[in-house]
């Protein structure tokens, strides 16, 4: 018996390793993929077979997005937005979730069914244009910061996580004194650490991939963020390597011209700081998602 377990545990063993290991190649090689078109010369990129490896290195695609004169400009102030959007976001999603989350208060159930509903339906493009407008936001920072300041989804993946906390918890601090903002503050956030990493991880991700509201919003080159910049960069090289073509250019002009290879370098330049962040966050997000999942 003994050394039918151990046979069949060397079984699984092997073939659990060998799953993880094909999931981890199906996961990995999209990305490898993509840093080799990157790092490849356009006009070779054009020829196919491409993997995992540059077949004639060259960093002229990098070169061409960064000498872009707005870029540096766009980078840092998609940073700025993360950072001031991410951190106004997460502090309102978690005071308005906690107080979702009080039992006590009287607006508790109206207000969950308004916010799972907005989950689900809204008023549109257009009334949400005329809102923006009438409030003042278009054309500022503050339209990338101020409508997308609370989340449904996040208001309940973090109400979730409260509702599991001890009640006593809260009530023994409100015995030492405590008013709501210290427990809040004091007592619940530092608990509740694996939740708060996973909301900021979706909600800096999302500041970070943002770019509709640039658009529909801003037409101020100054307050130009770096996706929608990068899109203008894929634009404008779509459009002259269709008229190097018609006109018969050579191969140098479409060496460094080609949309693919413009389109993986873009890839990667918006990947790799989500990459360097998502490490220290991990221990966190994992927990969190499972803690702060949403019950029936």
């Amino acid at each position: 018996m003994r050394i039918k377990t151990k046979f069949g545990d060397g079984i699984f063993h092997i073939c659990n390793i060998t799953l993880l290991l094909l999931l981890g190649i199906a996961t990995l090689y999209p990305f490898l993929n993509l840093l080799a078109v990157s790092l490849n010369q356009s006009l070779d990129t054009m020829r196919g077979g491409i993997y995992l490896w540059p077949r004639a290195f060259t960093l002229d695609n990098y070169r061409l997005i960064f000498s872009n004169d707005r870029f540096f400009n766009s980078a840092a102030l998609s940073v700025l937005r993360t950072l001031i959007g991410t951190g106004l976001s997460v502090i309102c999603t978690i005071m308005v979730a906690y107080a979702l989350s009080r039992r006590e208060y009287i607006l508790r159930k109206m207000l969950n069914t308004i916010i799972v509903v907005s989950m689900y339906v809204n008023g549109g493009i257009i009334p949400i244009y005329l809102m923006i407008k009438n409030l003042g936001l278009t054309n500022t920072f503050a339209v990338y910061i101020i409508p997308g300041l609370i989340g449904a989804f996040n208001v309940m993946i973090m109400r979730s996580y409260f509702d599991q906390l001890p009640d006593g918890l809260v009530e023994s601090a409100k015995l030492d004194g405590a008013n709501e903002w210290q427990t809040l503050f004091r007592v619940v956030m530092p608990i509740s650490l694996p939740v708060i990493a996973t909301i900021t991880l979706f909600i800096s991700v999302g500041h970070w991939n943002s770019w509709t509201d640039n658009f529909l919003y801003n037409s101020k080159e100054s307050l130009t963020l770096l996706q929608y910049q990068l899109m203008q960069i894929l634009m404008q090289t779509t459009e002259q390597v269709s008229g190097s073509i018609g006109s018969g250019a050579d191969d140098a002009i479409l060496n460094f011209t080609t949309p693919q290879s413009i389109r993986a370098t873009m890839s990667m330049v918006v990947t790799l700081p989500i990459l360097f962040v998502y490490p220290f966050l991990q221990k966190y997000f994992i927990k969190g998602m499972t803690l702060g999942a949403m019950k029936e």
